[in-house]
């Protein structure tokens, strides 16, 4: 945290887009490089985290300020080793890995997670295999190249918020069923979070859980709005 330094947030045309400013003077990035999206519209929810700022500056509550100049600092000029890094979960895909009880949560597994093991089939021709138990299964190599041609195809902007998501979610394919608004944020976290949801409608929850996934829901919905201010 820093204490609050301006008075007055605005917005302009750059070169390359839109940038926001401080009492007149363009903001630039923790890394010192100017401060441009690709959207008036992403400017101008960025410029209102920054006036929302009370005394002092929190950059944990600019979640689209932290998203942008993540895209711009840590993900433009290392497209090829971030888009790698994320298509390696693909190996180790999450909803490929299946219960081997009860039969309640084999069942449910199955219900929510076959339909994007399908969609990804469709969209990407990957097709990719399902095991039970947690033993590591290959994947095919032309479902895995499959996968990685699709998170290639994205710009600086959409594999940071691929990342973001990666990071939250632990799975490739519910991370490009979001990026391609194929689900909601929501259906997101519960797609990921099914196995968790299971135990704790048995067994409860406790406060330091609840709290982290308050935490990872959150995020995933404030990556969805940075893609929706993309468009």
């Amino acid at each position: 945290m820093m204490k609050r330094f301006y008075k007055t947030v605005e917005t302009a045309a750059a070169e390359g887009g839109f940038t926001l400013t401080l009492d007149g003077k363009p903001v630039c990035t923790p890394a010192k490089l100017p401060l441009i999206v690709p959207t008036q519209a992403l400017a101008d929810a960025m410029a209102a985290e920054w006036a929302a700022q009370g005394d002092e500056v929190k950059p944990a509550t600019m979640p689209l300020t932290q998203l942008a100049s993540t895209s711009i600092d840590g993900v433009r000029d290392r497209l090829d080793a971030v888009a790698e890094a994320s298509a390696v979960y693909g190996e180790s895909e999450l909803v490929c890995y299946r219960a081997v009880e009860p039969d309640e949560l084999i069942q449910r597994q199955a219900s929510l997670w076959n339909p994007l093991l399908d969609w990804a089939a469709r969209r990407y021709d990957a097709h990719l295999l399902v095991t039970s138990g947690i033993m590591h299964k290959p994947q095919p190599a032309d479902a895995l190249k499959a996968l990685r041609a699709a998170v290639d195809q994205l710009d600086e902007w959409h594999l940071t918020a691929l990342q973001n998501a990666i990071g939250i979610t632990g799975s490739l394919l519910v991370s490009l069923a979001l990026v391609d608004r194929h689900v909601s944020a929501e259906q997101a976290f519960e797609l990921a979070q099914l196995d968790e949801n299971y135990q704790i409608e048995k067994w409860g929850e406790d406060w330091e859980a609840a709290d982290r996934r308050a935490v990872q829901r959150a995020d995933l919905a404030h990556t969805v709005r940075f893609l929706d201010l993309l468009r």
